[in-house]
């Protein structure tokens, strides 16, 4: 048994990633209270050097090690130099991480991740700062958000599950993929599928069809036809729709991290005998989220089309 794990007892959290903008700080506060009110103690760490603004109350903040404005400020670097040398400087001072997470024992953790793509399809630091997390006994899910929107653009979505996919090979942990904001897709224009086609990511050749429709994607077919093959080949991308406004989006969302952590099958709280039917048949659970999902998105569309007939 390594140093850090030498008497530490178990404790279970999630490391929030995902591009700028995907509303990962947003999760971790509603998360963290949908939680709180099923009774668990939660403890929200911010890992984001850039994150200025925090959107609520955090157990522990990077900015206590380093911030992103000060690394910029004496080194020369970018945004994105800054970020990898904050995550660098993050895992050679471990310690730091170890002695101020060690309080928080017998919490839910919530670890607020920055939002460089770079740091979970290639980059070590990050990696190995959630590998050294669970040598201290903390069993982790990796929670990937992305923008819903993405779904409205067919070359956007072959992008996000590409992105996803080596995410999910790279980052090394249990991972469930969430699709954000489902609440405002329909500001984006209407789904050229049914919403299930994108969270269960049914056959992709529609996709790339629906693509060649578009005179600019036409001359990348071949090229569009290669990603999706690996996609389909890994048949490891899926999504869960997340509205945080929805109490049964969140607790879909929380049951799909819980069974991929592990908290599911612990001692943590008691459990009556649905609870645990449904994380033994969560895919129905999951169909059944992502339909009333879909059913809104849908009311939503026939609404603006009897606004639009209205008008005229």
């Amino acid at each position: 048994m390594s140093e850090g794990s030498r008497g530490s007892p178990l404790a279970f959290g999630q490391v929030v990633i995902g591009p700028p903008g995907s509303g990962k700080s947003t999760y971790c506060q509603a998360m963290g209270a949908f939680l709180g009110r099923l009774g668990r103690s939660v403890a929200v760490v911010n890992l984001d050097p850039a994150n200025e603004a925090l959107p609520g109350p955090c157990a522990l903040d990077i900015a206590e090690l380093v911030t992103l404005p000060d690394v910029m400020a004496s080194l020369g670097l970018g945004p994105n130099g800054g970020l990898i040398y904050c995550m660098e400087y993050l895992e050679a001072n471990a310690d730091w991480l170890r002695d101020r997470l060690q309080p928080l024992r017998g919490h839910y953790v919530l670890f607020d991740c920055p939002g460089q793509v770079e740091l979970y399809t290639h980059h070590g630091a990050l990696k190995n700062v959630f590998a050294q997390l669970a040598k201290w006994n903390f069993r982790l899910a990796a929670v990937h958000l992305v923008d819903s929107h993405y779904c409205t653009d067919p070359g956007k979505f072959i992008s996000v599950l590409c992105t996803s996919l080596s995410t999910m090979l790279h980052v090394e942990l249990p991972h469930v993929n969430v699709l954000s904001k489902m609440d405002l897709i329909e500001q984006y224009g209407k789904l050229a599928f049914n919403l299930d086609y994108y969270t269960e990511v049914l056959d992709l050749s529609y996709l790339v069809d629906h693509l060649a429709s578009d005179p600019f994607f036409r001359n990348f077919r071949r090229l569009n036809e290669k990603l999706v093959e690996v996609i389909e080949d890994y048949s490891l991308v899926s999504f869960v729709p997340l509205n945080v406004q929805d109490k049964q989006s969140m607790r879909q969302v929380m049951q799909a991290v819980d069974k991929a952590n592990g908290y599911s099958f612990g001692d943590q709280e008691h459990r009556s005998l649905e609870a645990l039917m449904s994380a033994a048949v969560g895919a129905d659970f999951h169909f059944s989220s992502t339909l009333a999902v879909q059913e809104k998105y849908v009311q939503s569309q026939d609404k603006a089309v009897e606004e639009e007939v209205m008008d005229l």
